[in-house]
């Protein structure tokens, strides 16, 4: 302690290691990073020297007591930085980024959570701080008002450097080109560390965001000829089977596989789930299905959905990529089928962007929270229970039908998504007993989800809509994340190894065609990014003029192998997991892949990095599927009923002929041919 105190060296020598323990305690006690083997060990434990050395040594630079200051606040703000880190991850399951923080309603939502995600022990990972802080102003330390020599806050830097590019080398034996392939973040933490995990990340987004500005017309090419290549041609017997039809999209928030036909205290979790699931009259469940969601989560999913593109490896799409071009299936639909689209939630226009980028999508008509009724009784978490909101829906859908052309709605719930909490007497079966609350209550409101779908399909029926309509429903992402494995071990009664825990990223996805007779529960392994080709191909569009990844799920020439954004991958006998080839069968390791396999994996690396060039690039610009088509014109929607541009209700239709709503600046003179914007019918300018 005397060194410390008669030292500046000392006392930052003190901090570095201080900062060294806690940031690897945090590791090993607070995120899932797969660490396997002995070199992958050793690297974890000194990956946070590097950036300790790199970001305490600045203080270094001040003279006399301010260094002591500095180093305090700048040990303060890692300590804040990996304490956020903590809190998002038991949240969202991965790692902060600069996309994540600009989804400022998104990082709202694990404020709301944060007593359920705060613990008690979480006040250890300030003692180092309040160690020094005391150790600093208590002891009254005196150092020279001198600054050191330059050379030592330098050789400390240096030495950063040095040991950064030691771990990094080391890093490159067991996982070669690990800053080239960046499909996962936990691999980066993992190697590198969370603070040069947000530094590289920081490099990457300045990359990013340049890579729009210098693309061009002839980088789409690449992409075309790949899609073409994997394009799978449709099925005769199923082409154009649903043409001319309704479609409603029925998005299942939260919702895993494993859910349908289990049993919780002896009664099924999701009776009428089940019954849709083995009715091979009229729907086709493929229970192989898997979601491709990444940081985007529900939001990743919808964009996988209408556009079979991937999302981000970091942040979301819909966020960070808001303003580029797409060809998404409702300006598809529109343009070739004369389509009217529709999406339904009960929440804030604003969540995930979706009143900007469903713009860019073309989609007509956003019902958000403003169309529906929000009183205190109806909301819970995230906004509008699933059971007022299909109830509230069935209105807007007859309005729907009763327009020129067929319509496409998308129908996204809520109800069923962390915390898992239902309001008293709400609840219907008898929470888990697993001792992890959020694990318990899941169920729970799964069952609340189940009864919303059932009063929704009668309500279907009695108004007619059901009959001549397609039926597409489908889980967006993971309700349970590894964080809960110890409580997901009992429910599924064996251990929740990586495999299993891959296994267990199925979401449902049911399928209903009038006309088409079912084909009762199908294995056929495919994934989010699938759905939209086989949408094109049962409505009688060729899916091969657009930029698309996935393939038919209906084509005997399907490509049954599932990408993860993370680079992971499955197919029907081997699956590729955090690096490591399984045998489905057996769960084992394959020690000796073959050659086939590391071609497979090259391929979905290949794929996704080509996913990343359209984005990162906004290539689909550059790109016209036809003579025909029209890019899409955001100025001609908006949305949101609360806006001052929204004079009528869902109840109110009547508008004067010469009454045309407009955004400022754009309100044509009285003689004026300007195009009204494309809006709601039951609003003059949402």
């Amino acid at each position: 302690m005397k060194n410390v105190k008669s030292t500046k060296m000392g006392f930052f020598l003190l901090a570095l290691v201080l900062f060294w323990l806690k940031t690897y305690i945090i590791y090993i006690t607070e995120f899932n990073l797969g660490v396997n083997g002995a070199l992958q060990h050793f690297l974890l434990f000194i990956n946070p020297v590097s950036s300790g050395l790199l970001f305490l040594g600045l203080a270094l630079f001040f003279k006399g007591r301010r260094f002591g200051i500095w180093l305090l606040i700048i040990d303060s703000l890692l300590t804040i930085f990996m304490y956020a880190n903590v809190v998002f991850y038991r949240f969202y399951d991965d790692f902060i980024t600069i996309q994540t923080l600009m989804q400022t309603d998104n990082i709202g939502s694990v404020g709301k959570s944060f007593v359920d995600l705060a613990k008690m022990h979480d006040v250890l990972y300030g003692l180092d701080i309040a160690f020094l802080v005391v150790l600093f102003f208590k002891r009254k330390i005196n150092w020279s008002p001198s600054r050191l020599s330059i050379k030592k806050p330098f050789a400390v830097l240096a030495t950063g450097v040095i040991v950064f590019a030691a771990n990094l080398g080391l890093a490159e034996i067991d996982r070669p080109q690990l800053l080239k392939r960046v499909f996962d973040n936990n691999y980066i933490v993992k190697y590198l560390g969370a603070p040069n995990f947000a530094v590289f990340n920081t490099v990457q987004s300045v990359k990013a965001s340049a890579k729009r500005s210098m693309a061009s017309s002839e980088d789409i090419d690449e992409v075309k000829d790949y899609t073409d290549k994997k394009f799978a041609a449709p099925n005769a017997e199923y082409f154009g089977k649903a043409k001319g039809k309704n479609i409603i999209k029925i998005h299942l928030e939260s919702f895993q596989s494993f859910l349908i036909d289990y049993k919780l205290h002896g009664e099924e979790v999701t009776p009428f789930l089940n019954s849709l699931v083995h009715d091979d009259q009229d729907f086709t469940y493929y229970d192989n299905f898997f979601h491709q969601t990444e940081q985007g989560k529900t939001a990743d999913a919808e964009f996988l959905m209408d556009n079979s593109l991937y999302g981000l490896s970091q942040g979301a799409a819909f966020v960070t990529k808001g303003t580029n071009t797409y060809q998404s299936l409702p300006a598809i639909l529109d343009q070739k089928e004369n389509y009217t689209s529709a999406v339904m939630h009960g929440d804030d226009k604003s969540f995930w962007n979706r009143n900007q980028v469903y713009k860019q999508m073309g989609v007509d008509k956003f019902y958000d929270s403003s169309y529906y009724d929000m009183d205190d009784d109806k909301v819970i978490n995230y906004g509008l229970k699933d059971k007022p909101f299909f109830k509230q829906s069935i209105p807007k859908l007859e309005k729907l039908n009763k327009q020129d052309g067929p319509f496409y709605s998308h129908l996204i719930t809520l109800t069923h998504h962390y915390p898992f909490k239902l309001d008293d007497g709400e609840e219907s079966i008898k929470p888990a007993n697993t001792g992890d609350g959020t694990v318990d209550r899941y169920f729970q409101t799964a069952r609340y989800l189940d009864e919303s779908l059932k009063q929704f399909f009668a309500n279907l029926k009695e108004e007619g809509l059901y009959k001549d309509s397609v039926i597409m429903i489908y889980g967006d992402h993971y309700g349970i994340s590894e964080n809960h494995n110890r409580a997901m071990s009992q429910i599924m009664d064996k251990e929740i190894t990586p495999l299993v825990n891959a296994n267990l990223q199925r979401v449902p996805f049911m399928l209903r065609v009038p006309g088409m007779k079912g084909q009762g529960i199908n294995h056929e392994f495919t994934g989010q990014a699938d759905v939209a080709p086989t949408i094109l191909h049962l409505l009688g569009i060729n899916s091969k003029k657009y930029i698309q990844f996935g393939t038919d799920m209906l084509s005997d020439e399907h490509k049954d192998f599932v990408p993860f954004r993370n680079g992971s991958f499955m197919t029907k006998d081997y699956s590729y997991v955090q690096g490591i080839f399984y045998d489905n069968e057996t769960g084992d390791a394959i020690k000796e892949p073959t050659d086939e396999m590391k071609d497979l994996r090259d391929q979905v690396h290949y794929e996704l990095s080509l996913n990343d060039e359209v984005l990162n690039g906004d290539l689909l610009r550059f790109y016209e599927p036809s003579e025909s088509w029209e890019p899409v014109d955001s100025s001609k929607y908006r949305y949101g009923k609360d806006n001052n541009e929204n004079k009528n209700d869902d109840d109110s239709d009547q508008q004067s002929d010469n009454e045309t709503n407009v955004e400022s600046g754009d309100i044509p003179d009285e003689d004026s041919n300007q195009e009204p914007n494309k809006t709601s019918e039951d609003d003059s300018g949402s």
